[in-house]
C-alpha cells in the first residue's frame, strides 16, 4: 500500500497558539488574547478585561513572529510539502471593521508564503482559526449579529487579492462545527453572554446565538468561496470540521439512537451545509427539541447553495461513546463529551486513543461527500522532557502518529480520495483547550514554560528524524528509527 505520489505531507499550526508578538505590528485584540494560561489542574480563563501580572500565553506564544524564518527551514528540513497556518484577522484589520488593512499584518504574511514557497512547500491557509477581533465582540457580540459576515468578507477580499499567484488553498473557518457545542462559543465566534465563575467552560449559554451566529458563518463562508472563485480560477476553498466517531456504547437500541443523533448534529450537520449547500432535514428537529429559532431568509439559502467547498478537511484526535443511560458519568476525558471507552487507551490529557477511527471517518466522510480530504490536524498532547543526553525521545508520538497514518494507508485502499495529512502542532505551541504550553505536539521543541520561563530556543524531538524518513519514503517506511 502507498500514497499518491503528488501526497502533501506536512503540519499545521494556529496564529494565536504560535505567533506572540500580540501587540506588535499594528495587531489589535484578539478574543485568545483574553484566556489566561493553564495547567491540568486551573483550566485557562476568559477575563474581558486585561489583568496585570496575569499570563497570557497568546501574548507571546513561541515567538514565532520573530522566528518565523528559522521555523520554516525546519520545516523544510523534515521534507514538508504543506504548511497549514492561519491569518490572524488583527493583523490585516485590528479592530475587525477598519475601513482600510493593515500594510504590516499584510506584509507579515506575504514574507512567511514566500518564505514557504522558496523551500516549494505549498501554503494551506486558515482564514478564520479561533481568532475573532474583540472588538467585534464588544460591539455587537460577533457573529451573532449579521454585520461580522461584511467585515469577515472585507477581510477575505484583502488576503485573497494580496496573495493572488502565491497561495492555492484556502479554509474559511476552523473546526467550524465546535459551534455546535457551548465550547465553540468565545473559542470559535467571538460570542460572550455572560461568564459564571470566569472559567473557560463555565460560560452562560444561549443556544440560539451560538447557531445564528453559526449561520451567519456558514453564510459568510459561501460568499467567500465564492468571492475567492472570481478572484482567481486556481483558488480552492474548503471546509473545516472536528471529526469525532461515535460508538454506542452498547447494542441496546436507545443508545444506537443517541449516537445517531449525536453524530448528526456535532459530525454532519456543517458539513452538510458547506458541502451539499443546504440545511439537513434532522436539523429542524433538533432545532423545535431544543427550542432554537434563527433568522434565515431564502436569499441565504440561495448563497449556501451555490458556495459549496471544493474540498473536505478535518481534525481527528479521538473517538467517544455514546448512551441514553443517564445514570452513566459523561464527559470525562474527550473533547466534545460523550462516555469512556473501555476498549481504548488514553493519552495524558485523557484523550482516548483510536487510531482505527480514523480509518472509518475517512470512508464515512468520502461515502457522503465525494470530495478530496486531507486530515489536516492530528497528534498527541504529551509531556516531554529534554534528557540528560541533551535530547526529547518521544517514542510515544511516533507511535501514535505511526499507527493514525497505518489506518490512512488502508483508507486510500478503500477507495478514500485522501490528498494530504498535516500533523497538529508542528512545533509546540500552546493548547488551545488549556492554555498549557506543558501539553505539547510538535516534532520541534521549544523551551517555553507555564511560569512564564523560557529562551524559545528550538530543539529537534526523535520524532522529527522520524517524520522526515516517512515523508521521504512518502509513507512506507513508518517504524522507529530507535528499533
Amino acid at each position: 500500500m502507498s500514497f499518491r505520489k503528488d501526497f502533501y505531507w506536512g503540519g499545521a499550526t494556529c496564529a494565536n497558539q504560535l505567533e506572540g508578538a500580540w501587540q506588535e505590528g499594528g495587531k489589535g485584540i484578539a478574543c485568545p488574547d483574553l484566556c489566561t494560561g493553564g495547567n491540568v489542574s486551573v483550566h485557562k480563563r476568559i477575563t474581558p478585561e486585561l489583568e496585570k501580572e496575569t499570563f497570557y500565553p497568546s501574548h507571546d506564544a513561541v515567538d514565532h513572529y520573530h522566528r518565523y524564518k528559522e521555523d520554516i527551514a525546519l520545516f523544510a528540513e523534515m521534507g514538508f510539502k504543506m504548511y497549514r497556518f492561519s491569518i490572524a484577522w488583527t493583523r490585516i484589520f485590528p479592530n475587525g471593521d477598519d475601513e482600510k488593512p493593515n500594510e504590516e499584518g499584510l506584509k507579515f504574511y506575504e514574507n512567511i508564503i514566500d518564505e514557504c514557497l522558496k523551500y516549494n512547500i505549498e501554503p494551506l491557509v486558515t482564514i478564520s482559526h479561533y481568532e475573532v477581533p474583540f472588538n467585534l465582540t464588544k460591539k455587537w457580540n460577533s457573529w451573532v449579529d449579521r454585520r461580522t459576515i461584511d467585515c469577515y468578507l472585507n477581510y477575505c477580499e484583502a488576503i485573497f487579492k494580496r496573495y493572488k499567484g502565491k497561495v492555492k488553498y484556502w479554509l474559511t473557518f476552523n473546526e467550524i462545527n465546535s459551534a455546535t457545542t457551548k465550547m465553540g462559543a468565545f473559542l470559535n465566534q467571538g460570542i460572550l453572554n455572560e461568564i459564571k465563575t470566569m472559567d473557560f467552560h463555565d460560560q452562560v449559554d444561549i443556544p440560539n446565538h451560538r447557531f445564528q451566529g453559526l449561520h451567519h458563518m456558514f453564510v459568510a463562508s459561501a460568499l467567500a468561496t465564492k468571492m475567492a472563485h472570481e478572484i482567481s480560477s486556481d483558488y480552492q476553498i474548503g471546509c473545516m470540521q472536528i471529526f469525532i466517531p461515535y460508538y454506542s456504547l452498547t447494542c441496546n437500541p436507545e443508545d444506537e439512537l443517541a449516537t445517531l443523533q449525536e453524530s448528526q448534529i456535532t459530525n454532519w450537520f456543517c458539513g452538510d451545509v458547506q458541502c451539499r449547500g443546504k440545511y439537513p432535514s434532522y436539523v429542524w428537529r433538533y432545532f423545535k427539541k431544543n427550542n432554537i429559532e434563527i433568522n434565515i431568509n431564502d436569499e441565504d439559502l440561495e448563497i449556501l447553495e451555490n458556495g459549496t467547498a471544493d474540498f473536505y478537511t478535518f481534525s481527528y484526535y479521538m473517538s467517544s461513546c455514546q448512551t441514553a443511560d443517564p445514570t452513566i458519568e459523561s464527559g470525562k476525558g474527550n473533547l466534545l463529551g460523550g462516555v469512556p471507552n473501555p476498549n481504548l487507551k488514553a493519552s495524558d490529557w485523557g484523550w482516548q486513543i483510536d487510531p482505527i477511527g480514523l480509518r472509518i471517518a475517512l470512508n464515512e466522510i468520502y461515502d457522503r461527500y465525494q470530495l478530496p480530504i486531507y486530515v489536516v490536524e492530528n497528534g498527541l498532547g504529551a509531556y516531554d522532557e529534554i534528557s540528560e543526553d541533551g535530547k526529547i525521545h518521544d517514542e510515544y508520538r511516533i507511535d501514535y502518529l505511526r499507527k493514525h497514518i497505518e489506518q490512512m494507508e488502508e483508507a486510500t485502499e478503500d477507495g478514500v480520495d485522501l490528498r494530504g495529512y498535516t500533523t497538529w502542532g508542528c512545533i509546540d505551541i500552546v493548547s488551545a483547550s488549556t492554555g498549557e504550553l506543558a501539553k505539547r505536539y510538535g516534532f520541534i521543541f521549544v523551551e517555553r514554560y507555564d511560569d512564564g520561563t523560557g529562551d524559545f530556543s528550538r530543539h529537534r524531538k526523535d520524532s522529527f528524524y522520524w517524520y522526515k524518513k516517512v515523508i521521504e519514503t512518502n509513507g512506507v517506511e513508518l517504524e522507529s528509527l530507535l528499533k
